[in-house]
């Protein structure tokens, strides 16, 4: 009754009545249904029909202008309004980072390209990121997004760094060895963020292609990737997203396709990634830092995806010292060859766990190895002291409906005697041939073949 006798305070509940129906119909849901663990249906963003095309802001499409300043001013537009679209049309554009920001979706239209340069210079001021698990400030990812809502790449363009300079950053020098010795110790001892500076050409730390870091409801969409300095597409920390229907091949060093690290509820599907590492790599931090961050890597889907080329069809770690629970790829193929189609990898400075991970109907003509499990693997951090031991607790890998025409060896789990692996599950694998062995097992409990 109040309501009604008082028009102003009517008329007021009945705007914000409005706006929030507005609001709830700004998201479409994107359900999940076949996985099999139960998981939240992802919200999909339905940004407002408000265009920012980056040529309003100074950008020439000449190859030569550094765009960079247009991007940022369009970027910073589109968020002031509300939200909307950063347009880049067709022709070529030379930047150096993209930040962005909340509700707003870089949208590549078709003939575009963003070509970044390779000057570590256009990559500065150092943002808060991560290189191989470890946070750190290092040069800022060429699309960098932090703590950002509502954030999407979409459209037919293409992302194509220049890779001339950052080659020539793949080895690993003395100067190279000592900055990762640095990271690890930083890590080993909680230091302080704001110490953890690896910004300078000495350490050579390349930056991630795209990091979406700390953000909720991210959206990859129908985009080309042509190469990267270092992992391809890297999802930190983020809640909710879906990546489809991209074109990623990259071919240097650390070349991961997706990285889906610290992350949970998360949709890939229709994708082809030919890569020079890994393909689809589930992780959840390193060591210290991830024990201190507490946030598992849960509730992931790939499907349809294609594989030309890479390490792994799917691969789990080594990075998980977080955590990985609720992992399903299901349906997808390598159309070339691959080392090892489902490869789970740790070592005893970890701790976390794995957990319920699955990898169905898969198909590949020639693998290394079908499915693996190693608990020894420190690569180039070898050399470096054990501040502590936490063995990762593995429970629950099934691989079910797989078809290999040919492999080296099909079966090669080798678990950690201090803490076994077990509830492992390999059902309708069928394999042309292997040329060396069937199955090396070694701790681990309750194999079902």
């Amino acid at each position: 009754m109040f309501f009604r006798q008082n028009p102003l305070v009517w008329a007021l509940s009945t705007m914000l009545l409005l706006c929030g129906t507005v609001q709830a119909q700004r998201y479409k849901e994107t359900v999940i249904t076949d996985a099999p663990f139960p998981m939240r249906p992802i919200k999909e963003f339905i940004f407002p029909d408000r265009e920012f095309p980056i040529t309003d802001y100074g950008a020439k499409p000449d190859g030569k202008t550094l765009c960079g300043k247009a991007f940022q001013l369009a970027m910073n537009a589109c968020n002031k309004a509300g939200g909307g679209y950063v347009v880049v049309p067709k022709g070529k554009w030379l930047t150096g980072a993209i930040h962005f920001q909340s509700n707003c979706n870089l949208r590549l239209e078709e003939g575009a390209v963003v070509e970044f340069t390779d000057n570590p210079k256009d990559y500065l001021p150092s943002v808060h990121t991560t290189w191989e698990g470890v946070e750190c400030y290092n040069y800022s990812p060429l699309v960098y997004a932090y703590e950002c809502e509502n954030v999407a790449i979409s459209g037919t363009g293409k992302l194509a760094p220049r890779m001339g300079y950052w080659k020539t950053w793949f080895n690993r020098p003395p100067t190279h060895v000592e900055a990762t010795r640095k990271l690890y110790t930083w890590c080993s001892e909680y230091a302080d963020m704001k110490l953890r500076q690896v910004a300078d050409t000495l350490s050579r730390m390349r930056p991630h292609l795209i990091q979406f870091n700390r953000c909720k409801n991210v959206l990859l969409e129908n985009f080309t990737i042509r190469e990267s300095p270092f992992w391809t597409i890297h999802i930190y920390m983020c809640d909710g997203g879906i990546v489809r229907g991209l074109d990623v091949r990259a071919h240097g060093h650390n070349n991961d396709g997706i990285d889906i690290d610290m992350t949970k509820n998360l949709l890939v599907e229709h994708c082809r990634f030919d890569q020079g590492d890994d393909a689809v790599v589930i992780k959840a931090g390193r060591n210290q830092d991830a024990w201190r961050l507490n946030c598992p890597t849960e509730n992931i889907v790939i499907r349809h995806c294609t594989i030309h080329q890479g390490h792994t069809l799917l691969g789990i770690g080594s990075e998980l010292s977080g955590g990985i629970r609720n992992v399903y790829m299901h349906d997808c193929r390598m159309d070339g060859s691959v080392l090892r189609l489902y490869y789970v990898k740790t070592n005893h400075r970890r701790g976390g766990f794995v957990e319920n991970v699955w990898l169905r109907g898969a198909k590949v003509h020639y693998c290394q190895e079908v499915i693996a499990l190693a608990t020894d693997v420190v690569y180039q951090w070898k050399s470096f002291p054990d501040y502590e031991t936490r063995i990762t607790r593995i429970d629950g890998l099934h691989v079910e409906d797989v078809q290999v025409d040919s492999c080296e060896q099909v079966i090669t789990l080798k678990g950690d005697r201090r803490l076994p692996a077990k509830n492992v599950t390999i059902k309708n694998v069928r394999v042309g041939k292997y040329k060396k062995k069937f199955c090396e097992v070694e701790n681990v409990e309750n194999i079902e073949l």
